[in-house]
């Protein structure tokens, strides 16, 4: 089983913009690869991918160190400037196994963020060094995403969080045909991640989730989905076993070799994991 997406961070170390007000309180302390292992060995996780968490090339550069000490950790999943110049030369830089850039799209104030010119140039450039991006998005931004997917058919793209579905209130559109729309596209894959944030965290149950996570299902089929926990972040709703235990859940319609694909086969594909027991150059 593969996490695709969880982040570790240290608010003793570093400001953090999003971990702001009283409802993030109960998170905003320091989470460690020690407490990463802990928890992905009881859930039986055999490898992860880190991500990002601010706008830091440093923090890029400590989580690939980070990687490289730790062999749980597959694969790191950073942050550059993708509208500066020369982000091929900035990607080259790092050390270490690096599978992807993302950016905090969803805090742009511009929706059309991700279809700007000089980010275009920089998304190009992540292709043409094998690095997939993630799409943090929300409803609102989905048509600049799909915009972007279009353009580059040759870049690939994953969905973090399915797009932050706004499950708590219920409302269904534009999200859903938003997601369906880039499900249509072949270099999208998404994570089904996040989720449990996304609905009330103090009373939210796994029907809750289950309309949301057909449609994602049907939209991008086991082969383009994958698992992500969103821990630490998860734990404002639910502890990280109970997240995999509703993963389990929530694809209970799939077939042996779908589940197979879901928690372990995309991943590899989608950011080109190195095969167990060994490290990218």
């Amino acid at each position: 089983m593969i996490d695709a997406h969880h982040h570790l961070w240290d608010p003793a170390r570093r400001d953090y913009p999003w971990m702001t007000g009283t409802a993030l309180e109960p998170i905003r302390r320091p989470y460690t690869v020690d407490g990463l292992r802990t928890v992905t060995k009881a859930a039986g996780v055999k490898g992860t991918v880190l991500v990002q968490t601010v706008s830091l090339e440093e923090e890029t550069r400590e989580f690939l160190a980070a990687a490289q000490a730790e062999p749980l950790i597959v694969g790191v999943v950073g942050w550059t400037d993708l509208t500066a110049p020369g982000v091929a030369e900035r990607v080259a830089s790092f050390s270490g196994p690096l599978v992807g850039i993302r950016h905090q799209v969803e805090d742009e104030p511009d929706p059309s963020w991700l279809t700007r010119p000089e980010v275009m140039r920089g998304l190009a450039a992540l292709g043409e060094a094998g690095l997939a991006y993630d799409l943090l998005v929300k409803p609102p931004q989905l048509p600049a995403a799909l915009a972007a997917a279009k353009a580059l058919p040759d870049q690939v793209f994953v969905l973090d969080h399915a797009a932050k579905p706004p499950i708590a209130t219920g409302e269904w559109q534009p999200w859903a045909d938003g997601l369906a729309a880039l499900g249509e596209l072949d270099n999208v894959y998404c994570k089904l991640s996040g989720l449990v944030t996304e609905a009330d965290w103090a009373r939210w149950e796994v029907g809750h989730l289950t309309r949301w996570a057909e449609h994602v299902l049907e939209s991008f089929g086991a082969s383009r989905l994958m698992f992500g926990s969103d821990w630490p972040v998860c734990e404002l709703a639910a502890a990280y076993e109970v997240v995999v235990d509703t993963a389990f859940s929530l694809t209970g319609s799939l077939s042996d070799g779908e589940r197979l694909e879901f928690f372990d086969g995309t991943a590899k594909r989608a950011y080109r994991l190195p095969a167990a027991g060994t490290r990218p150059s």
